[in-house]
């Protein structure tokens, strides 16, 4: 089980690396860039410094969200794989704040989950239930190593 749950950590981990590099590459260089039902081409007609900021805002997410994904895969190959106590709580709790984050754009945005297509933030929404999900199976998975002390640095 030990086995199964780092390495689930690592699929979660290298997935939401990726998924972040491919947002990044939208906001520094494609033109398909879609925002709801319009693209922002459409959006920003006449007034290029809308597309400019759009992108930055994006560009600004997707960094940080590359930055989460090589902690999240430095913790678990490093101090998870190994056993150390303090790097399950720290998966758990930044997964947890990530998520949580992300999963208000529901109630005070109004997005709607059961249109993904349609509403902006709604495919984010429904990924990151996914990802909630998939990071607690794989720690429930290593869920073990938390009987050995509450030191921070105890081994199973």
């Amino acid at each position: 089980m030990k086995t199964a749950s780092w390495v689930m950590l690592v699929v979660v981990g290298t997935l939401t690396l990726l998924g972040s590099l491919a947002s990044l590459s939208i906001a520094y260089g494609s033109a398909r860039d879609q925002i709801g039902p319009a693209s922002l081409t459409e959006l920003s007609v006449g007034r290029p410094e809308v597309a400019t900021a759009v992108r930055a805002r994006r560009a600004t997410a997707a960094a940080y969200a590359a930055g989460f994904a090589t902690l999240f895969l430095v913790i678990t190959l490093g101090p998870y794989r190994r056993g150390d106590v303090w790097a399950w709580w720290a998966l758990a709790a930044g997964t947890l704040v990530v998520s949580v984050l992300i999963l208000l754009r529901v109630p005070f945005l109004g997005i709607r989950l059961g249109a993904p297509a349609t509403v902006t933030g709604a495919g984010t929404a429904l990924g990151t239930i996914v990802q909630l999900v998939a990071v607690g199976i794989a720690l429930a998975f290593g869920a073990g190593r938390l009987k050995g002390g509450i030191d921070g640095i105890s081994r199973v």
